[in-house]
């Protein structure tokens, strides 16, 4: 899933659009090398495989890497099966997409990017159309204009919910690819079946995650 600096939310934006490094936008920490070095996991090994890495001073995850893992068991089993790995990455300098879904040699991985602490996503300098600011503002993070550009900004426990989603429509990419074989030639396709499946799965999304902030508290 891709932040708006790159593209726009679901009518416009690109969602997990990198298959097999294809599609490569230019990312200075080549992710793609280090994405294809990546082994994939042996006959017994536990999938999916988390990789988490340690955010900057000035990113977090609004979940943990066992989190999303919890996330994900909210889901139907057959469709998390073959996600060999979960990789909770830090931003790039330059700026990165909200969520990955890449595959290639045996390896079929989900990335999920860090976030801002002061929970800011920057939306670009045109204002968002009706339909984008709705999806934000079912977040909590109606979009609001300042210091020539366009913003959303949420709160935790909203950001939380909205990262869970992100998860689950990488998740319908990778459903997407192996039950439905899509192509390059039908992206706007692609985008609207993940855009649904997270959707159709977002009541489980949100038990699990208040079953995951519980026990924080307890």
């Amino acid at each position: 899933m891709r932040s708006r600096k790159h593209t726009a939310w679901r009518k416009n934006r690109k969602l997990g659009d990198v298959y097999g490094g294809r599609a490569r936008p230019k990312l200075a920490d080549q992710i793609f090398r280090r994405a294809h070095s990546l082994s994939p996991p042996g006959l017994d090994q536990q999938t999916p495989i988390l990789i988490e890495d340690n955010p900057s001073r000035d990113y977090f995850f609004p979940l943990n890497g066992e989190e999303c893992l919890q996330a994900l068991k909210a889901l139907p089993a057959g469709h998390t099966k073959g996600i060999t790995h979960l990789w909770l990455k830090r931003q790039n300098p330059k700026g990165s997409p909200l969520a990955e879904f890449i595959c290639g040699r045996g390896v079929h991985l989900v990335v999920m990017y860090s976030w801002r602490k002061d929970m800011n996503l920057w939306l670009g300098r045109r204002k968002p159309s009706g339909r984008v600011a709705k999806e934000y503002a079912r977040f909590g993070a109606e979009p609001f204009y300042r210091k020539g550009g366009w913003h959303a900004n949420f709160s935790l426990d909203n950001l939380r919910r909205y990262f869970v989603e992100v998860l689950f429509h990488e998740v319908g990419h990778h459903v997407d690819f192996f039950h439905r074989h899509w192509s390059k030639a039908n992206v706007a396709e692609r985008e609207e079946f993940a855009d649904q499946y997270a959707m159709s799965f977002r009541p489980d999304g949100i038990q699990v995650l208040n079953h995951l902030m519980s026990q924080r508290d307890s």
